[in-house]
């Protein structure tokens, strides 16, 4: 064991590669806080965080001026300590998107740093369950997209043995949504798995009028219906939907996610590893919701989020979004729509760093020692 000498922390921004438009924003950047932290011994850890936009600079200001000094002369092995150390040094700014966006970075680069000390990839160190997950994609189902262009997509990813996709809702009228999604389920046939995301565009009249026509659609999820913070709406919600209502990716604490599980909030889990803090609280999450015999079904980051959905036994399928393909010098391995794990140590992640270099702001570099 060795404890923390170096943090080295950059930002790269991402621009998506296609246009993604939900019923509430444009998702037109990808900041992305990168974090290298160097122990005792030499070895080095990676982690990250990610935006959607805004947000960024304020996550590299929390991360500069009060977690990682605090990290330096730490213990690298005591990850659940320094977990709970730094969530109690901003328990004034907790719980929220920029306290738990900073700490998954430092989670994530000391998970990186403990697989790779222990000469293991994160999906067996994590767990072990599988080495394969079912895939089903998101990158064709935005909102502008046209109809036709939504049922090309669709079928281009059945024949690539993808499992499903996800179609944004929240059309003016339900009768657009209807639309849109029968042609998509008449092209690619029952087999093939259809989701729908609102991304909190309704209230709860909306919700179980849309929830009807889902289920008549035959519709495998209904995701974020409304406010993430509304739990009696959404415990009202599942108990009258015959769709699963999913809720996850816009909340930051293991609290949050036990409140809906108590409740019969929600019947599909979607804890997202950064915005809930990092590998630690995730797996918490994961093992909780199995208690309840509830799937976890992450949100995004899909080069880290397989191999933990490859760790436990209730995640099965996995968001197909490109998100790194910039700054890694190979992409999340895809074979006949599942995804494969890497066997390498680590996250699975291997970063390019010379384009990082090349595309990060040099305003938001930072260097912590002891």
């Amino acid at each position: 064991m060795a404890v923390i000498k170096r943090a080295e922390l950059t930002m790269v921004d991402l621009k998506p590669k296609v246009e993604r438009t939900d019923a509430i924003q444009a998702f037109v950047s990808q900041e992305t806080p990168i974090l290298r932290l160097t122990d005792a011994d030499g070895n080095v850890g990676t982690g990250y965080s990610y935006t959607i936009g805004s947000g960024g600079p304020a996550i590299i200001s929390l991360l500069r001026e009060t977690l990682l000094p605090k990290l330096m002369g730490r213990e690298a092995e005591e990850i659940g300590g320094i977990w709970q150390d730094l969530l109690f040094s901003t328990h004034a700014t907790s719980v929220g998107p920029i306290t738990s966006l900073s700490l998954a970075c430092i989670d994530t680069a000391l998970w990186d740093l403990r697989c790779r000390r222990a000469n293991l990839p994160l999906w067996r160190l994590a767990g072990g369950v599988r080495q394969s997950v079912p895939l089903y994609t998101t990158e064709g189902g935005w909102l502008q997209l046209p109809q036709e262009a939504l049922v090309a997509d669709a079928v281009a990813m059945k024949d690539a043995g993808f499992t499903g996709a996800k179609i944004k809702i929240g059309k003016p009228t339900i009768a657009e949504d209807r639309s849109r999604l029968a042609a998509v389920k008449e092209a690619v046939g029952d087999a093939f798995r259809v989701k729908v995301d609102a991304n909190q565009s309704f209230d709860l009249a909306e919700a179980i009028r849309r929830a009807d026509m889902l289920a008549d659609v035959g519709i495998d999820w209904f995701e974020e219906p409304m406010r993430a913070d509304d739990i009696g709406a959404h415990q009202v919600l599942a108990q009258r939907s015959r769709v699963p209502i999913a809720v996850g990716e816009s909340m930051y604490s293991l609290s949050q996610f036990k409140d809906y599980l108590e409740r019969g909030a929600c019947h599909i889990v979607q804890a997202d590893v950064a915005r809930v803090g990092g590998i630690t609280p995730w797996l918490k999450i994961a093992h909780m919701a199995e208690a309840f015999n509830v799937p976890v079904c992450p949100h995004f980051l899909m080069e880290l989020h397989v191999a933990l959905v490859c760790a436990v036994p209730n995640a099965p399928t996995l968001e197909y979004i490109p998100q790194l393909d910039d700054v890694t010098r190979k992409p999340m391995n895809v074979k006949n729509g599942f995804a494969i794990p890497s066997d390498e140590p680590g996250l699975g992640i291997d970063w390019d760093w010379e384009a990082i270099g090349r595309l990060s702001d040099p305003g938001h570099n930072v260097c912590v020692t002891s």
